[in-house]
């Protein structure tokens, strides 16, 4: 989509459509006054017959007069305005996008709130908005035919400001807003990509090409390179497939000798749950296993679009796990680069092995903080079904941060507790330590299996399980891969900056 921000008058634009937000309170503006004006008493009638009045989600389309340069208008209910947060000015979005593809509409002008909405600065309100419309009109169609019956995507999109004093900042925000989503896309590409194509090798080559674009340092780990380190646990994982492992080591430095972030992500590029091997029914899902990955790559693209004054390692273990002749079996022990010994007793607890491996390997880069991210266990989907993410670490002040960055991301987390007792669980009779810790709070004892590998820097985890992906589509998630985790980390870096600063 190209975005243009311009300045003007609104009942001048020549546009096919001319978009606003509305509310609820606000339906008599100096600006929707006009309007109804030019359409002779239109909007008033449709308000009198109870056709809109401003409710979140809630739309009304009017179609032009010889007073106005716009061929239609259309009102998005933003709800009350004590109500109006940046997420449901993005759910606004994804609504008007919705609607515009529907139509057929392409090209439309976008006008918005002459002042701030409860509190919300316009800069922020432009830039909710802008993600809102752009990630709603995502769609993976690069294996389909092409089809004129199919809804177009749109293509132009003018951000319409009153105030030529208003047009820096506006563009500034739209701009961010299109980089940030340019990181979003990037995931959700990366998790809707079939298994047939996305092997471990393919998501190092993708990562290369995009380190290449934004001028990150890119390193990838082959098998004899993961061998002479010592990653036995990824080792264990990947020797069930005939598609080799690879570990992706990215670097963007943009803070000079600071120490960095690390952000690891878990990349199963299809999880047939090995000999412990999973039902056939959705399994055609588990092409979704490396969303982490997807999360981290798309997480490192963004920053660096960004120019964020902040140093990144980025470290995704990519490998398939598949059952064969060669494939770990229950009972396997393991020795993971740590030194630790892993009794296998789930081979579908497999992405906690590979963790364990990256968390280890994280600690010499000597990062100041790392954080995880993983489609990790069903047991979160139970818990917190496919709205949050959980959340868990060794440092609360961390968790917090992340949880705050969450609320105003729209990615929303919730913190599960770590306590001493669950690490019981996982205590072996012929090794350190096993995989699984049993049925009881399976998210928990998967974040205590990794606390082992965690111990000498502050940590968090993500287990984005059911958040990142979805069967069916709603507000601007679409169906499939989701790229949840991307605006939620770029959100708590950026309000890390804003303390430090």
């Amino acid at each position: 989509m190209d975005l243009n921000v311009i300045h003007g008058a609104a009942l001048k634009q020549v546009t096919p459509c001319l978009v606003m937000g509305v509310a609820a309170n606000q339906l008599a503006t100096p600006l929707l006054q006009k309007i109804d004006k030019a359409l002779d008493g239109a909007l008033a009638r449709a308000v009198a017959a109870q056709e809109f009045s401003g409710t979140a989600q809630q739309t009304l389309l009017l179609h032009g007069s010889r007073q106005l340069a716009a061929e239609r208008i259309l009102l998005v209910g933003l709800g009350k305005e004590r109500d109006i947060t940046l997420e449901s000015l993005r759910r606004a979005g994804a609504t008007a996008a919705g609607q515009l593809r529907q139509r057929r509409l392409t090209d439309f002008t976008w006008v918005p709130a002459d002042s701030p909405l409860h509190g919300l600065q316009a800069e922020a309100m432009a830039s909710a908005w802008v993600e809102g419309l752009i990630l709603a009109d995502y769609r993976f169609e690069r294996y389909r035919s092409a089809d004129p019956k199919r809804a177009p995507s749109l293509k132009q999109l003018n951000v319409l400001t009153g105030r030529k004093g208003d047009q820096s900042a506006i563009k500034a925000a739209v701009q961010r807003a299109e980089k940030l989503c340019r990181g979003v896309l990037l995931a959700r590409d990366m998790v809707n990509e079939p298994g047939n194509i996305k092997s471990p090798a393919f998501l190092a080559e993708q990562a290369k090409a995009i380190a290449a674009e934004v001028g990150l340092q890119c390193t990838v780990l082959d098998r004899p390179a993961l061998e002479q380190e010592g990653f036995g646990a990824l080792l264990g994982v990947a020797q069930g497939s005939i598609r080799e492992p690879r570990l992706i080591v990215l670097h963007y430095r943009g803070a000079g000798d600071e120490r960095p972030v690390a952000l690891i992500g878990k990349g199963v590029v299809f999880d047939a749950g090995g000999i412990s091997l999973k039902p056939s029914e959705k399994m055609d899902q588990m092409k979704m296993d490396m969303a982490g990955g997807a999360t981290v790559l798309g997480t490192l693209l963004a920053a660096a679009l960004l120019q964020m004054p902040v140093n990144l390692v980025g470290i995704i273990p990519a490998v398939e796990n598949l059952p064969s002749g060669s494939a770990i079996r229950p009972g396997d022990i393991l020795t993971s680069l740590a030194g630790r010994t892993i009794e296998v007793l789930n081979t579908d607890a497999e992405g906690r092995l590979i963790l364990a491996d990256a968390l280890t390997y994280a600690k010499r880069f000597e990062p100041r903080e790392v954080i995880d991210v993983a489609t990790l266990t069903g047991a979160c989907i139970i818990a917190l079904g496919h709205h949050a993410a959980a959340v868990l670490g060794n440092h609360n002040g961390l968790l917090r941060q992340l949880q705050r960055a969450g609320e105003a991301s729209g990615e929303r987390c919730w913190q599960l507790p770590l306590w001493d007792e669950y690490a019981e669980q996982l205590k072996s009779e012929v090794a350190d330590l096993k995989n699984i810790g049993g049925r009881p709070a399976g998210t928990i004892t998967a974040a205590a299996f990794l606390q082992h590998f965690a111990k000498d820097y502050r940590w968090a985890h993500l287990d984005i399980a059911g958040t990142a992906w979805q069967e069916k589509g709603s507000d601007y998630r679409p169906a499939g891969g989701t790229g949840f985790g991307v605006r939620l980390l770029i959100e708590h870096l950026s309000q890390n900056l804003a303390q430090s600063s």
